[in-house]
């Protein structure tokens, strides 16, 4: 069977905020399972923009997707469609994601292998052009769990390619910053994006990626990448990704 479930609303309609979107994709005649998310929160989409969040979601579907079919694993698929969604300026995260209150991004992300329990997190980064591929790295080249804000050296020695931090920087985050000190906006100004998967080998896997909440204190961290609360995975058991307020 074959399912998509989208809550983002039709094209044409201005100043939309969606509520969390969710694609599913199940193949009946394949073994494996991927869903994503573009997270909660307020999202204010002008005009025609809906569709290019639409297919943004589809594009990371189809990077997840492609992996899974191709027999990978659970957790590259989680990573794949990820890492889409993090170069894409309309989630929060990666490229456009929210900013705290000097105006820089600090971007948390987490992974969990359900197949060995293993998990890795980078909180507050950055450097790393993919803080999802920084979070893996940290569980397959680390003997650690998180680390806070790694240094381009050592994102370049995970062979992970290095952003410079107005990379992460676009002009909407900065417009929406300014009305937030200016005390000018309320209201929702949170997301998270994350994927989970099922392999054909049965082995589950979960990701998570974030900027936070725009005009967050410096140093702020939610849950986004604590594992167990933001991102969890257990074969046989469950995969999540989790988004809010953390």
């Amino acid at each position: 069977m074959n399912t998509s479930v989208s809550a983002a609303r039709a094209a044409g309609e201005e100043n939309v905020q969606p509520p969390a979107t969710l694609t599913l994709h199940r193949a009946s005649a394949e073994p494996w399972a991927l869903a994503i998310h573009g997270g909660a929160g307020g999202r204010i989409l002008e005009l025609g923009e809906q569709a290019d969040y639409a297919s943004g979601l589809r594009e990371a579907h189809a990077a997840g997707e492609a992996v899974l079919s191709g027999g990978g694993s659970a957790l590259e698929a989680c990573c794949a469609a990820v890492q889409s969604l993090e170069e894409n300026p309309l989630f929060n995260a990666g490229r456009g994601a929210a900013l705290a209150k000097d105006g820089r991004a600090e971007l948390d992300a987490s992974v969990m292998d359900g197949a060995s329990g293993l998990a890795g997190a980078v909180l507050a980064s950055r450097h790393a052009k993919s803080p999802v591929r920084a979070a893996r790295a940290v569980m397959e080249h680390t003997d650690h769990v998180m680390i806070v804000d790694p240094p381009a050296q050592h994102v370049r020695e995970w062979s992970l390619e290095v952003a410079n931090p107005e990379w992460f920087v676009t002009e909407r985050r900065l417009a929406q910053l300014r009305r937030l000190l200016d005390k000018s906006e309320s209201g929702p100004r949170h997301g998270t994006v994350g994927a989970v998967a099922l392999d054909a080998n049965g082995h589950l896997a979960a990701a998570t990626s974030t900027g936070g909440i725009s005009a967050q204190d410096v140093g702020r961290i939610g849950d986004t990448p604590v594992i167990g609360a933001g991102t969890f995975a257990r074969d046989g058991l469950a995969a999540l990704s989790c988004t809010g307020d953390g």
